[in-house]
């Protein structure tokens, strides 16, 4: 593959452009903290949503999809697309509650809704757990997918290719805070949507794929189609479809998908105009997550079994890869490799667009935490604004850094996306009820994190050993997980005692005013209910215009039409 002069040309206008980005806002994103990690609190829906959007598509999540659709099919996507039922709970339940409560991170939340040092303690902590930890892991899985890009289509080393990778995306993401993420995150989802259908319909029209009709005819691809599960099949049924619908998606916290809301999304909610604009900014950002960006992916992933139809074929199309990166992630790079030039450069900077879009956003938000969430609130409370966007700035730097080391050292996008999952287990019927149960307090979240940690790295580590402790599938580890850390958490909130009822009536009066907790639940629901079956709606009637059945795709979309109707409806009734 030879990448061509109009190629680089490409690509370097829109490097600089997201820099050029990054310098322009940097004057107003460095007058205060707020503006830096908030953008002044003024943002719309529209802008919120996409960036939402561009973020979930990180430089992993079109190699994570290949590599499932190879593995398992089309259905094996459940595991992800489960998490749309814990998106649609944010939008009628939580974000109006998130834009209400005024705070600047949501950990700012816990001494919002606790008391005491152990309220003070959680803040901390899940600052830096949170905040440098877990992100570092999450910008780690990132930069393993641009190693692999890097190597693909440019034959970069690692080091090379974290580099160049890296650079830019710290330029705007220090100096520009998250306005300038947000603008550049709005032109990279615009050239990552182009580039991605663009790239799906070359690589169909190839003579070696002769078009879509003949790919789907394809034994080795038509097995891989189906959008649901063989229900007579448990091997398949269970972990791929009943524990992501009935387990994961209300019991784990996991990026862009906790329940109640949390991390970039709840930053997000938090800068909109007001509780409107953070509402559809959710509801836009789970439409098209979910709807309308997988399947280019998805027919990438199935054309990939014709070129490359097992590992054997991908080592032997780039040797001089290490073979621990050898992945049936590495399926997507690879058909990249077939676009044309000019084509080839869109598809690049769209990648490259990806994994800025990503890094930058996990950089702001995890420098938020570290400012707002541990360094003023416990280091130095006296920190003036220009201090505390000097240590934002600089705690971007570091954990750039930190993510580009880790990733020398994983090797597939699922193994990442498995154990986060893990990690997260049984902590998200706690962030789902802490809104509503007053029990709830302090104690209960540190039980939670604790368990769920401790069960995920015996997980781990007895995974990794030659001869396991005890063999068990990885489903029934998740299910395992969520079972023991709720019912932790749940003993220790029953154990221990409330949050003081001056904190909580504080609490109650700026969320809920004089209304009841409970107001309009009902309407709320039917919202939910509809949310959820339109955008799956959506996704089937696509796949089916897809796969040629278009009488079926129209009846979903008379479906889809109808819960709109209702969406509306319930939205409109929720902001009186």
């Amino acid at each position: 593959m030879t990448i061509s002069t109009f190629d680089w040309i490409i690509i370097i206008f829109f490097l600089a452009l997201f820099a050029g980005i990054g310098i322009y806002v940097s004057k107003q994103a460095g007058k205060d903290s707020k503006a830096f990690f908030l953008s002044g609190r003024n943002m719309p829906w529209w802008l919120l949503g996409v960036s939402m959007v561009a973020t979930t598509f990180a430089a992993d999540t079109p190699n994570f999809v290949a590599g499932v659709i190879r593995e398992d099919g089309v259905f094996g996507n459940w595991i992800w697309w489960s998490f749309l039922l814990t998106g649609m709970l944010t939008v009628f339940f939580y974000a109006r509650l998130w834009r209400k409560s005024g705070i600047t991170t949501d950990l700012e939340f816990y001494e919002l809704r606790y008391s005491g040092k152990s309220a003070a303690f959680l803040r901390g902590f899940r600052a830096l757990y949170l905040g440098v930890f877990f992100n570092i892991v999450i910008m780690a899985n990132v930069c393993l997918a641009a190693i692999k890009i890097g190597h693909v289509m440019f034959g970069f080393t690692t080091f090379q290719t974290l580099f160049i990778a890296s650079v830019v995306t710290v330029i705007y993401s220090t100096l520009g805070g998250l306005k300038g993420v947000l603008l550049t995150d709005f032109i990279q989802f615009i050239i990552a949507m182009v580039g991605s259908i663009w790239a799906t319909v070359h690589i169909v029209k190839m003579p070696e794929i002769g078009g879509l009709s003949k790919l789907l005819s394809v034994p080795e691809v038509a097995s891989k189609t189906d959008m649901l599960p063989d229900f007579s099949n448990p091997e398949l049924l269970i972990p791929l479809l009943i524990v992501p619908l009935a387990v994961q998606w209300w019991s784990v916290w996991y990026p862009g998908a906790e329940p109640g809301g949390g991390g970039y999304i709840a930053q997000r909610m938090l800068a909109a105009k007001d509780e409107n604009h953070a509402t559809w900014a959710v509801l836009f950002f789970n439409f098209a997550h979910y709807a309308l960006r997988p399947w280019p992916w998805i027919i990438i992933g199935l054309a990939s079994l014709v070129m490359f139809p097992n590992l054997e074929s991908l080592q032997l199309a780039f040797p001089n890869l290490e073979s621990s990166f050898v992945k049936n992630d590495l399926s997507y790079p690879a058909m990249l490799t077939f676009l044309p030039a000019g084509l080839l450069g869109i598809v690049i900077t769209s990648l490259i667009a990806a994994f800025m879009s990503t890094i930058s956003t996990h950089l702001n938000w995890g420098s938020s935490y570290v400012v707002n969430d541990f360094y003023a609130r416990f280091i130095r409370k006296e920190a003036s604004d220009k201090e505390q966007v000097a240590v934002g700035r600089i705690s971007t730097i570091v954990m750039m850094v930190m993510a580009a080391l880790l990733a020398t050292v994983l090797e597939e996008a699922r193994d990442a996306f498995n154990l986060m999952l893990q990690i997260g287990a049984g902590t998200g019927l706690l962030f789902i009820l802490r809104w509503f149960w007053s029990r709830i307090n302090p104690y209960s979240e540190i039980a939670a994190m604790v368990i769920s940690f401790a069960i995920a790295v015996f997980f781990f580590i007895n995974g990794k050993l030659e001869t396991p402790i005890i063999e068990i599938a990885g489903h029934w580890q998740l299910v395992i997980g969520v079972v023991l850390t709720t019912l932790g958490w749940l003993l220790v909130t029953l154990l221990t005692k409330p949050t003081d009822h001056k904190t909580l009536d504080s609490f109650n009066a700026l969320i809920f005013g004089n209304d009841s907790k409970f107001k309009g639940f009902g309407m709320k629901i039917l919202g939910f209910f509809c949310g959820v079956i339109g955008v799956y709606c959506t996704l089937f009637a696509i796949g089916n215009f897809i796969y040629g059945k278009t009488g079926l795709a129209f009846v979903l979309l008379v479906v889809t039409m109808v819960c709109t109707a209702v969406i509306i409806k319930s939205l409109k009734k929720s902001s009186h």
